[in-house]
């Protein structure tokens, strides 16, 4: 049986393209800054997003956790949606490796945090019975509110609030090619007001492994000696660097697929009984979904029956679920989430 994988673009395989890339490509120890393949994808990555420099990570976590840890200091605090990634999804790395404390606020519907709110989280500085405020953090696409792409002009107002107040803004990028297709801008203008930005290799771009930390000379610099120190030092990581080079060439305009793949997904999703979808979605490459209140089963159990049907979808609650368009399902794979989903609920009543 073939298994249709919607549960997130983490599961893309590297292309043939990428393969024979990482096959070919050229290596050195990247700890001394020897490997070819790599100081090429890093230099590509910062002219990409309009930084001074770019460093090669693991994971998009760890090139967060090293934002935060080359920007602040044990003690300080950063403010941070409620659905954010950073706060949710990678193991309060901040507080527990780094000792900065997380503040968060509301995210808006449109995945925003509301000016007036940032304002609110302000530490006093004078006051030594509280921490100090020195850390905005975004995440665009903002996942949990949708997939839903910041625009230029809000990240400007964001990061003017941080200059403003002596505060650095750090962007969680994971998906912003995403946002820069969607919002059909350059993913450098998404990034412009920011001290430094991360995104994924590993998501839509296909990639297998990693993803890229952009910022100042000085920073990259900084997170470089806090990679190591993490045990994040790699050696001949250009065979993983290749596939990123294929990546900027080949893989960020044809997202536009993804976000048309995940509205036709949605209009079929819209006709199965028993099912609704969150208002305004998709906006970039996700479905969000719920059931209806007259389905007694809860969503692990419509997860288990699709999985036994050969799709696979991720469940975000009790009674709610995401899917995920990417490069590794096709037009036909939509045709069978949408008459298996249909199936499965029409069994419940």
């Amino acid at each position: 049986m073939r298994v249709y994988d919607f549960r997130s673009d983490t599961v893309t395989k590297p292309t043939q393209r990428m393969r024979q890339a990482m096959a070919e490509a050229q290596v050195g120890d990247d700890v001394y800054g020897e490997d070819p393949t790599i100081n090429r994808l890093e230099a590509r990555a910062a002219e990409l997003l309009g930084k001074e420099a770019a460093l090669f990570v693991s994971s998009g976590t760890m090139g967060n956790l090293l934002a935060v840890l080359a920007s602040c200091e044990r003690g300080d605090e950063v403010i941070m949606g409620r659905q954010g990634h950073t706060f949710l999804h990678e193991a309060g790395g901040v507080s527990v490796l780094g000792g900065v404390s997380m503040h968060t606020i509301p995210n808006q519907p449109d995945g925003s945090l509301a000016l007036e709110d940032l304002q609110g989280a302000l530490r006093n500085p004078l006051d030594f019975h509280e921490p100090v405020s020195r850390m905005v953090i975004l995440e665009n696409t903002q996942n949990a509110c949708g997939g839903m792409a910041l625009s230029p002009e809000y990240c400007d107002q964001v990061g003017e609030f941080a200059r403003e107040h002596s505060l650095y803004l750090h962007i969680d990028g994971a998906r912003i090619f995403n946002a820069a297709v969607a919002l059909g801008v350059p993913a450098a203008e998404l990034a412009l007001s920011a001290n430094s930005i991360t995104f994924c290799l590993s998501k839509g771009l296909c990639c297998p492994v990693g993803s890229v930390l952009c910022g100042s000379r000085s920073m990259v610099d900084k997170a470089r000696r806090l990679r190591k120190m993490l045990g994040g030092g790699m050696r001949q990581a250009g065979i993983l660097a290749a596939a990123g080079l294929v990546a900027f060439d080949e893989m960020i305009e044809r997202l536009a697929e993804d976000h048309r793949r995940a509205r036709l997904l949605a209009e079929g999703l819209k006709a199965v009984p028993g099912l609704r979808i969150d208002k305004g979605t998709p906006y970039t490459n996700m479905v969000y979904l719920a059931l209806e209140p007259e389905i007694r089963q809860d969503a692990e159990e419509i997860v288990s029956l699709l999985a036994n049907r050969g799709v696979l979808i991720g469940d975000t609650g009790k009674r709610s679920f995401r899917l995920v368009t990417h490069h590794d399902v096709d037009d036909d794979a939509l045709e069978v989430c949408v008459r298996e989903f249909s199936q499965v609920m029409r069994s419940l009543y």
